[in-house]
Formats: structure tokens, C-alpha cells, sequence
């Protein structure tokens, strides 16, 4: 996020932070997005004070939504990775800095207001919204998240806004169910997820993301499909229901309109899946060669990345064989969609990006949840087949048929495996 907030308004303009469940819930997640800001506004600040270029042009030119979304999968219980990145995200950053952490007073700011009154009114007018403001770089919503991005969508010209998706795809899913078409608008669903021809990192066969939530990555990717029931995952158990009003629907979630009614027009999904993140890397030796001498300057922001990744260095260090002091590294997964989005979709011509791609998610599987699924088989495909009728002989999931399954586009070459972290590290530090 770091990265996309740090770019040029030419580049890219952000116009919602979408907060689900993730490698922690959902209201930790919150935090660390109310933190980064907190963190930014100090770093402006301090880059004034000092003389240094301000950057961030992009979040300066336009003050983001940030809108809280699922706080679970759709169905089922959360699945979380704080193992790794510890119970807050972060690696403990918010017990162990806690100069570094917004007051907790943060909270407020997502709870709607009662109705304005005229004594409010004029008081509200006479605070100045300036730099120390919780709030001076980006907007609390009100709203559920999948709200948010349907009337972003809705408010824009079609294939004007891109998605990117670096966490479960809940929030994606209900917006899709709620209103299909609309989400359907969006030039690209930008998705880190999946291992497709590699390991996984969650299980033997799958990665984090769409493990989480593989129910919804099911769902979003059946909308690139020309009939898209023809992929549509089994209902998945029902769960009790919550009284948090935020939280991904304890019923599930109806099917989409028949194909008729869907129009002619399909989701564009583009997916970034550990096969391509994972050799994109940060090596400690190199962010610490940035980051030392702006921390011994006093750079909010240092200082806050420094903390947390030194964490995530330090559990790599643990986990994996040739991890160890400068050479600890960590696969740019995230960053690496932002990049595309920032340069992959204005010239696409060192990215590699292979299109149509049937690749199916297990939902139910007891050991092959959020596992990709792809027909190797050398058969023949049906041509003829109008995704309607009977199925075909040793084919009852179409795999064979050119009128179902899932299209979908597997990034497969970018600019060069050793070139994010450097650009990252310019972009984001003086």
C-alpha cells in the first residue's frame, strides 16, 4: 500500500482502502491501516522540517475512503497467518513502539455520528483539519466495504478502476453477489494469489489468500466464466450468525442471474500467484542500506518499517535454510500487483500475461482447500458446445467444453525478478 500512496497522481490515484480478515482480523488489520497513516502524516512533517523532498503525491492529491469490510470468510471460520506476522500484523509493532501506534481514539472514527444538529454544525466548521488531525490523509466510511467499491464502480466509467486485491477476496465476493454487472465494470480484478504450478504456503497445494476464503475466490473468478454456474462453488456450511452488522453473511450467498441476464461483458481477473511473487525478494542487507541512515535522522517511517520487518527477517530466519543475516529475505508478494498497476497496465510490454486461463478453485477438499485446479490432459476441446447443454462423456465439469469454466489471466513475466525492491525502496523513502 506503501508503494501505491507513494506513487505520482499520473501514475495511480487511490480511492478506497478496503479492510477485511486476513493474516489477522479484520480490526487489526484496521489499526495498522489507521497506523500507516498516522505514520505518514509524521513523515511529512518530518521531511519538511528537514528539507527533504514530501512525496506521497498521489495521497496528498487525493484523500482516500478506508471502509471496514468481512470480518470472516463467507461461511466459515477465519483462517489467519498471525504465526507469521504475529497477533497484530505487524510483529508485535504496536507493544513494542508504542510512540509509533495512533491513540486509541482511532476507533471512534468509524462509528457514524448522530444526526448533525445545528449546534454540531458550527462547531464541526470551526475545527481546521490540519496535519495532526487523525484524519487529514484519508476518510473513514461509514459503509460496508463492498458498498464502497460498487458505488465507485458505479460513479466511474467502465474500465476506469482496477481492483487490487492482496488479501481474501471476501469483500469482492459480496459486492459481486450484490450487484454482479456493476462489479463487472472494473477494468481488472488485480489478485495476489494462488500457487499454480508451485507449493503452496499455507498447505502442500495452497496459498494464504485464497485459502482464507476460498469460497470467495471461487465466486469472483466464476465471473470471468462464459457461463459462470458452470464453476460456482457448493453453498459451504452455514455458521451462526454474528451480531457484528460488518461480518461476511452467516447465510449463504445466492447464485449469480442466469447468463442472459449477466449481459454480455465479464469480470477481467488477473492473477499473481506465488509462481511469479515469490522470486521478486527484499533482502535485509539492501533495506537496511536504505533505511539506517534515514532512521538515524529520525524518520518516522524508517523507523515504523524497520520495526515490523525486522520481525518478519527474523521469523524467515527461523522458518527457512539460507536465511540468515543479510541474505534473510522477503517475496515482494503485495507490492508486486501495485507494480503492475502502476506500470503493467499503461505498456504491458514487459509483462507477460497469459489470457484464458481455466483455473478452477476446490472449496471442499479435506486437504486441497484453496488448491488451483487445471486440466492437463491432452484431449480435445468441444468447440461446438453451447455451455448449455448435456455434458459430455468422461467430461461432467466441462473441462473440455469452450463454453464454461474460468478465464482467467496468469501473470507469468514481469520487468525482471531483481528490480521491485529497489524501485520500491526510492519510491517510498527520501
Amino acid at each position: 500500500m506503501l508503494l501505491a500512496l507513494a506513487a505520482t497522481p499520473d501514475d495511480i490515484e487511490v480511492l478506497l482502502i478496503s479492510v477485511t480478515h486476513g493474516n489477522v482480523d479484520v480490526q487489526n488489520c484496521l489499526r495498522n491501516v489507521v497506523s500507516m497513516f498516522h505514520i505518514i502524516e509524521q513523515e511529512i512533517q518530518w521531511r519538511k522540517d528537514h528539507g527533504f523532498p514530501v512525496g506521497f503525491e498521489s495521497l496528498r492529491s487525493l484523500k482516500p475512503l478506508v471502509a471496514i469490510g468481512a470480518d470472516r470468510p463467507l461461511g466459515d471460520t477465519a483462517r489467519m497467518a498471525d504465526y507469521f506476522h504475529g497477533v497484530d500484523g505487524l510483529g508485535g509493532i504496536h507493544d513494542t513502539h508504542k510512540h509509533l501506534t495512533p491513540p486509541e481514539t482511532w476507533r471512534s472514527l468509524f462509528v457514524q455520528p448522530p444526526p448533525e444538529t445545528d449546534i454540531t454544525s458550527t462547531a464541526r466548521s470551526e475545527i481546521k483539519d490540519d496535519l495532526g488531525s487523525p484524519t487529514s490523509l484519508f476518510t473513514p466510511s461509514f459503509q460496508p466495504s463492498h458498498l464502497e467499491i460498487l458505488r465507485i464502480l458505479d460513479e466511474n466509467p467502465p474500465d476506469s478502476i482496477s481492483v487490487i486485491a492482496i488479501g481474501p477476496l471476501t469483500n469482492i465476493a459480496l459486492a459481486a453477489s450484490h450487484s454482479p454487472r456493476t462489479l463487472m465494470r472494473a477494468k481488472s480484478i488485480l489478485v495476489m494469489g494462488g500457487a499454480v504450478n508451485v507449493p503452496g504456503n499455507m498447505t502442500p497445494t495452497a496459498e494464504f489468500n485464497t485459502y482464507a476464503d476460498a469460497t470467495a475466490a471461487a465466486r469472483v473468478y466464476a465471473l470471468t466464466s462464459p457461463n459462470p454456474s458452470s464453476t460456482m462453488p457448493p453453498p459451504p456450511p452455514q455458521l451462526p450468525h454474528s451480531p457484528n452488522l460488518r461480518e461476511a453473511p452467516a447465510e449463504p450467498l445466492p447464485p449469480y442471474p442466469p447468463t442472459n441476464e449477466l449481459g454480455d461483458r465479464r469480470l477481467k481477473v488477473l492473477l499473481f500467484p506465488l509462481d511469479i511473487t515469490t522470486e521478486h525478494i527484499l533482502r535485509r542487507d539492501e533495506f537496511e542500506t536504505k533505511t539506517a541512515p534515514l532512521i538515524a535522522k529520525g524518520s518516522p517511517l524508517a523507523e515504523w518499517t524497520d520495526a515490523f520487518l525486522s520481525s518478519t527477517f527474523s521469523k524467515m530466519e527461523t522458518l527457512q535454510h539460507g536465511q540468515e543475516g543479510g541474505n534473510a529475505s522477503l517475496s515482494l508478494h503485495d507490492p508486486l500487483c501495485v507494480w503492475y498497476a502502476l506500470t503493467g497496465e499503461k505498456d504491458s510490454s514487459q509483462w507477460s500475461i497469459k489470457e484464458g486461463e481455466d483455473l478452477r478453485v476446490e472449496t471442499a477438499g479435506q486437504w486441497t482447500r484453496g488448491t488451483y485446479i487445471s486440466d492437463r490432459r491432452d484431449r480435445k476441446r468441444r468447440e461446438d458446445d453451447d455451455g448449455e447443454g448435456d455434458h459430455a462423456p468422461n467430461d461432467t465439469d466441462g473441462w473440455l467444453s469452450s463454453a464454461r469454466g474460468n478465464r482467467l489471466g496468469l501473470c507469468l513475466q514481469t520487468p525482471g525478478e531483481r528490480a521491485l525492491a529497489p524501485l520500491m525502496l526510492d519510491m517510498i523513502f527520501v
